[in-house]
């Protein structure tokens, strides 16, 4: 770090950055917007990032980390209960806290038509996803073995299948609200699908 660097500024920048791109977005973020709201300078942003456009990158991947680690925590924060329960607390934290969330999933939603033509943040993000799956095939395999049972199902492919439907419900949500489902009713979909379909 040079003499000139304050300590911090790293985490000031990705904070500053977070808040520009809920504010902003991608594209309208500029530098300058991001030295403002950081109270850095513009050496900052290429000496711990390397410019503008990886410093955003790193915003918007550590912004799918912080909903992974959120959902762990709303699962494994209380009693165990029973598989049901766990599924409905993964779906509240996931699909509930979407208006408490909404900045973030801006952001988050932003990212991905960047990351199509960016091959940095596609691969940050397809890291972030591939973390959130084993994250989530870790708490599968946890609530299997505190309730003393082995999982009945593929835990990969079963977390990927939740994943998709969280981040369909959250575009639906984004743009029409008042029709998206909420958590139970997300469950009792999915309880009322299994028994429709019967044993495999």
């Amino acid at each position: 770090m040079s003499r000139t660097e304050a300590p911090g500024y790293r985490e000031r920048l990705l904070a500053a950055a977070v808040s520009c791109l809920q504010e902003k977005g991608y594209a309208r973020t500029t530098a300058r917007d991001l030295v403002a709201a950081s109270g850095t300078n513009l050496a900052s942003i290429g000496y711990h990032f390397g410019g503008k456009d990886a410093l955003l990158n790193e915003a918007i991947a550590g912004a799918f980390d912080a909903w992974i680690e959120r959902t762990e925590q709303s699962i494994f924060g209380s009693n165990v209960g029973t598989p049901r329960e766990m599924l409905e607390r993964a779906m509240t934290a996931l699909v509930d806290a979407f208006a408490e969330m909404r900045p973030m999933l801006v952001l988050c939603v932003e990212g991905y038509p960047v990351a199509l033509r960016e091959a940095v943040l596609r691969e940050k993000l397809a890291a972030a996803y591939a973390r959130g799956r084993q994250a989530g095939v870790d708490m599968v395999r946890r609530a299997c073995a505190e309730l003393g049972i082995e999982p009945p199902f593929d835990a990969e492919v079963l977390v990927s299948v939740l994943i998709g439907i969280s981040d369909g419900l959250m575009i639906q949500w984004l743009l029409d609200p008042a029709s998206t489902p909420d958590s139970r009713q997300v469950v009792d979909a999915l309880a009322a699908l299994s028994a429709f379909l019967g044993p495999a």
